[in-house]
C-alpha cells in the first residue's frame, strides 16, 4: 500500500507538472491577454502571434536541445543550462516585439509581453546561482493576472500555485524555498509589472 500511494502521488506530480508547465501556462495568459481592450475575442489573434515567439519558438528550439543531448530535458533541469535557454527565449521574444509592432496588436498585448520578458531577464539573471522555479513562478502570475482581469469569482484559480508548487516539490525538481520564491516572484512582480503596463499603456 504504501508503494501504491507513493506511485499514485508522483503520477499526480508529473500531470500537473506537465499540464501546467510554463510553455502552456504562459500561452492561455496571452490569449486572454487582449480581453481588457474592445475587438475580444477577435484580437485573440494577436495573442497567438505573441505565444508563437515567447512559447511556441522557444519550446521548439529547446527540444532539438534535448535532442542533440546539448540540454537534460525540456524542463532544463540542470540549473547550469538555464541561461543559455533563458537567452535564447528571450531573444526569440525580442523578435516577437518587432513582429507585434509591425502588426500593430493592442497595448494589452504588449503589456502582457513585456512582463513575461521581465520575468525572463530575472530568472536569466538568477540561474546561474540559485534555481527558482519557473513553473511556480508562471503559474502564480497566471492566475493572480486572470484574477484582476476576470474578477473574484476566478480566484479559486489560485489554488494552482499551492498544487503546482507541491508536484515540483515532489519531483524533487526544486525545493520550497525556491518554489515559494518563484510563486512570490510571478504573482507580484510579474503580476505587478503587468498591472502597471497596463495602466501606462492601455487606454
Amino acid at each position: 500500500m504504501p508503494g501504491r500511494s507513493i506511485r499514485a502521488r508522483n503520477r499526480t506530480a508529473r500531470w500537473l507538472t506537465e499540464t501546467f508547465q510554463p510553455p502552456v501556462v504562459v500561452t492561455v495568459q496571452l490569449l486572454l491577454s487582449p480581453l481588457i481592450q474592445d475587438g475580444f475575442p477577435a484580437t485573440m489573434a494577436y495573442g497567438a502571434l505573441a505565444a508563437l515567439f515567447v512559447c511556441v519558438v522557444p519550446l521548439l528550439l529547446l527540444l532539438v536541445l534535448v535532442r542533440l543531448g546539448k540540454v537534460t530535458d525540456h524542463h532544463v533541469s540542470d540549473r547550469r543550462q538555464r541561461l543559455p535557454v533563458l537567452l535564447m527565449a528571450l531573444a526569440s521574444i525580442l523578435a516577437g516585439l518587432a513582429v507585434l509592432a509591425a502588426a500593430g496588436a493592442p497595448a494589452s498585448v504588449f503589456a502582457m509581453v513585456l512582463a513575461v520578458v521581465g520575468g525572463v531577464v530575472v530568472l536569466a539573471a538568477v540561474s546561474p546561482f540559485w534555481k527558482i522555479s519557473g513553473h511556480a513562478a508562471a503559474i502564480s502570475c497566471s492566475a493572480v493576472v486572470a484574477v484582476l482581469m476576470l474578477g473574484a469569482a476566478w480566484l479559486p484559480l489560485l489554488l494552482l500555485v499551492p498544487a503546482v508548487g507541491w508536484s515540483r516539490v515532489v519531483l524533487r525538481a526544486h525545493t520550497l524555498a525556491q518554489v515559494v520564491a518563484g510563486s512570490l516572484f510571478g504573482g507580484v512582480v510579474m503580476a505587478g509589472i503587468w498591472w502597471l503596463l497596463r495602466a501606462w499603456l492601455v487606454p
